[in-house]
This record gives structure tokens, C-alpha cells and sequence, in this order.
């Protein structure tokens, strides 16, 4: 993440115009990303049990409207990622999700070879397929959607008129109440980070 942020402030200087973007227009990206929840994801039972979220690496695909050359609204899809879910250490259950997000971003020295983008969203997540062994081996687990911000950042490498190579990580606020067999037994906070790469293509 230091690494990206450097980029995006030395590309700011960087980048004489390569293309002359046109608006309206569309870009859309495939890549692969990785969400990585932070490391104290809360504690259940009244603070017994420590939860710890694990990351995971899953294709997405982005698709942004460019309504001027610099200013665009982006959705964000992926397939399921899945995590699995410690408690103090051992593993305890597994779950899916699907974090479709929409943010309205801003394109530094848009046209140029090197562009540099900041985005401000909103992020709805759904858990599902939620699967318990070891110490909840035999519940019901559930856990709630979740609404929260999301904050974007990269870089766009631009290949010709059309296509492009991005660099990016997103931070999504997630937090989701879990409940054993229907009881609420506490809220796991993951806010992960999403990182990756991405081949994109403008028409």
C-alpha cells in the first residue's frame, strides 16, 4: 500500500498526454485481487473468543462511466470470495461473500500515459454458504450484510487508445453481526483491503 501511494504521488509529475481521452465513454477492467480483512477482527461470547478472518485471491471485473474525461462512476463484481474464520486460533467455520461496490472517482492527468485515480464509494456485502466445524461444529452460523464506506486508489497505464494496465487497493468497511443459532453472539469487523491488477479496455 506505501508502495502504491508513493506511485500515485510521483505520477502526478509524470505523464505527458497520450491520448486525448473522449467523454462519454466506458472502461472496463479484468483482474485479480486479493482481500486481505485486518488483523483484529473482534472478539464473540462476551470477548471468550477472539475471531480472526482469513484472505483470499478472486478475478473481479469493473465496469466505469467516464460522464467527462476525468470524472466517472464505477461498479465493482467479483465471484464469491471466501474466508475462514478462527476462533482463538482454531479454525471454526467458513464463509462466503459478494462486495459490489459503487464509487465516484477522480482521473488525474486524464488522456495521459500515466494516470493516477482516487474514488469515494459505497460498499453493500451479503455473507452466505456459512459452514461450521470445530468448536461450532453443529450450529447454525449466520452472519448479517453489511453497509459501509469504500475508498479507492491506483494507477492507470495507458497501452494505446484502448487499452490499459491498472494498479489498485481499495479499503471497504465491513462489519457483520454474528449469530449462532439465531443469538447474537457479537459483530466481526473485517475492513479488509482489496489489492491487485487489472487489463482494461476504453470504448
Amino acid at each position: 500500500m506505501k508502495l502504491l501511494v508513493a506511485a500515485v504521488a510521483c505520477a502526478f509529475a509524470a505523464g505527458a498526454p497520450l491520448v486525448h481521452a473522449q467523454d462519454p465513454s466506458w472502461i472496463v477492467k479484468v483482474g485479480v485481487h486479493s482481500v486481505d480483512p485486518k488483523s483484529d477482527n473482534g472478539a464473540l461470547a462476551g470477548g471468550a473468543l477472539k475471531s480472526d478472518v482469513g484472505s483470499d485471491v478472486k478475478p473481479t471485473i469493473t465496469a466505469e462511466y467516464m460522464f467527462t474525461s476525468a470524472w466517472g462512476i464505477e461498479v465493482l463484481a467479483s465471484l464469491p470470495w471466501q474466508h475462514e474464520v478462527k476462533l482463538n486460533g482454531v479454525k471454526a467455520a467458513t464463509t462466503k461473500q459478494l462486495p459490489p461496490t459503487v464509487s465516484v472517482q477522480y482521473h488525474f492527468n486524464a488522456g495521459s500515459k500515466v494516470s493516477p485515480f482516487v474514488g469515494l464509494g459505497l460498499n453493500y456485502t451479503t455473507f452466505f454458504s456459512e459452514r461450521t466445524t470445530g468448536a461450532l461444529a453443529g450450529t447454525r452460523l449466520s452472519l448479517d450484510d453489511s453497509f459501509g464506506l469504500a475508498a479507492h486508489a491506483g494507477l492507470d497505464f495507458r497501452i494505446d487508445e484502448h487499452w490499459l494496465v491498472a494498479l489498485d487497493a481499495r479499503w471497504i468497511r465491513i462489519g457483520t453481526d454474528a449469530r449462532v443459532n439465531g443469538a447474537k453472539v457479537g459483530t466481526v469487523r473485517i475492513d479488509p483491503f482489496a489489492y491487485g491488477f487489472a487489463v482494461g479496455y476504453r470504448f
